[in-house]
């Protein structure tokens, strides 16, 4: 007796799930997609990735001696982050910075398929947030298809304008949390609500507001399909050995659905019951059973639906899971990572950036000195017997503030710096440029060409700062 209630019970289940499914089929934007939403392992990873995004609209608020943290200053050409002060002349760690990530994505592609896409894209992230308000103003799935389709009354009007006008809100905290990273994050809310902002400034917040609104509200998958090349991309990294979300064709052909009366022992077919609930989940509308397709971003939910209806239907877990073609296809395991060629290329190149990076920030000078010698004339015979040259001095000062440094020069004996106690004010963030002029007794010039260096120094914060840089000294030839 308990048998046949617990084969009636599965049976009511999965003709539940029929149900709630009739209306889901492979999209191409001849309309909304409502994607049903289920708890499970993959949705929880998925909010958690979902939640490093938050960041971006608090991480310009934080404050770092005295000024924000993380400043990409465009207009004076200065990326603030933290207490460095990365200027053009450091371009080239942002370039190894730029390689990182780019051979990090391939990476997390050649081993995982489009996982980025699934959980961390900010298309994913913020499509996902604007159906979670939709889902709380309008209610599930076949409700939100029957307010679509009902006629033009009070309660159609506020909810749906309700969720526009919040659709409209967190597009425009978008745009001004992007701005902020570029602007100042106290000084784009003072300016924007008092209209002293630059047109640029309103311009990308604009852009931005318009964007989110209409690509996450409207556009959703579609965006995936058909304006994201990123997409294109991310397709010709996968090969067998990628470990992507599958449908174990083996254990779950042929389909069918659970008959009454049938046991387990005497059924003939497979564990899949054509419940379509994978499809349901998907917010691409995409039907895993049939392969991978460009329209998955590997975002796992069908395993989480998967999941769920075999453990209702009490069959194992893991129909769809993540695998690779071809343990799937040999029906074995995966091949490890350590025997995949290109996981060590990838990963060489990788640390010799990081290596980089490294190296560039903690060589990082905060007071930077070129030095130019005149070129005419090359050195100048005194009234007094010595030789005098002439140096243009360029001052980097890196900090935030402006430096009172001085400057010294070592080289052959009896060397004078003309001015040596002049203080010269290094701009912050800026080049300053100062000319000096260095003497040298004839007689003391054993050479054509002397080595000399010339030493810059100030004071930050009590700190002691200086930086040097190597020159030559040229006299007459002997």
């Amino acid at each position: 007796m308990s048998e046949t209630k617990t084969a009636a019970s599965r049976q009511q289940s999965v003709d539940d799930l029929y149900e709630e499914s009739v209306h889901w089929h492979l999209n191409t934007g001849d309309e909304t997609i409502h994607a049903k939403r289920m708890g499970g392992y993959w949705r929880n990873i998925k909010w958690l990735a979902a939640s490093s995004w938050i960041l971006f609209f608090v991480g310009p608020y934080f404050q770092w001696d005295g000024r924000q943290a993380v400043l990409f200053d465009i207009p004076n050409r200065q990326f603030h982050i933290l207490g460095v002060t990365i200027l053009p002349q450091d371009f080239w760690m942002l370039s190894l910075a730029l390689l990182f990530l780019a051979l990090l994505l391939a990476v997390v592609t050649a081993l995982a398929g489009r996982v980025y896409c699934g959980f961390f894209c900010f298309q994913t992230i913020w499509t996902d947030a604007f159906t979670w308000l939709e889902e709380k103003l309008e209610g599930s799935p076949q409700k939100r298809r029957k307010l679509e389709k009902a006629p033009l009354d009070f309660r159609k009007v506020r909810i749906k304008t309700t969720k526009h006008l919040l659709w409209l809100a967190i597009s425009v905290l978008t745009g001004i949390s992007f701005v902020a990273w570029f602007y100042g994050a106290f000084e784009i809310w003072r300016d924007f609500f008092t209209l002293k902002a630059s047109p640029v400034a309103y311009g990308f917040i604009g852009m931005f507001t318009a964007g989110t609104y209409v690509l996450a509200g409207f556009m959703r998958e579609q965006a995936c399909f058909w304006l994201c090349p990123y997409a294109r991309i991310q397709g010709v990294m996968i090969d067998q050995t990628t470990i992507v979300p599958t449908y174990d064709y083996h254990r779950g052909e042929p389909r069918g659905r659970i008959k009454k009366g049938v046991s387990e022992e005497e059924r003939t077919t497979g564990d899949c019951v054509d419940c379509k609930q994978c499809i349901a989940v998907c917010p691409t509308g995409v039907d895993i059973r049939h392969g991978q397709q460009e329209g998955c971003i590997m975002c796992a939910l069908c395993i989480d639906a998967c999941d769920e209806v075999m453990e209702k239907i009490g069959r194992p877990t893991g129909l769809i899971r993540f695998e690779s073609f071809e343990s799937m296809e040999a029906n074995q395991k995966p091949q490890p990572l350590y025997k995949r060629p290109r996981v060590w290329v990838y990963s060489a190149i990788m640390s010799l950036a990081l290596l980089g990076i490294a190296y560039g920030l903690t060589s990082l000078a905060p007071l930077e000195l070129k030095v130019i010698h005149a070129r005419q004339p090359l050195f100048v015979l005194q009234s007094d017997g010595s030789i005098q040259n002439k140096y243009t001095l360029k001052i980097l000062n890196k900090m935030g503030e402006d430096i009172q440094a001085t400057i010294s020069a070592t080289g052959p004996e009896g060397l004078i710096l003309v001015d040596a106690d002049q203080v010269t004010t290094a701009r912050h963030g800026k080049v300053t440029p100062r000319t000096v002029f260095v003497k040298v007794p004839k007689q003391n010039l054993t050479e054509e060409t002397s080595p000399i260096v010339f030493t810059v120094q100030g004071e930050y914060n009590s700190q002691i700062l200086s930086g040097e840089r190597k020159s030559v000294f040229i006299g007459p030839r002997l």
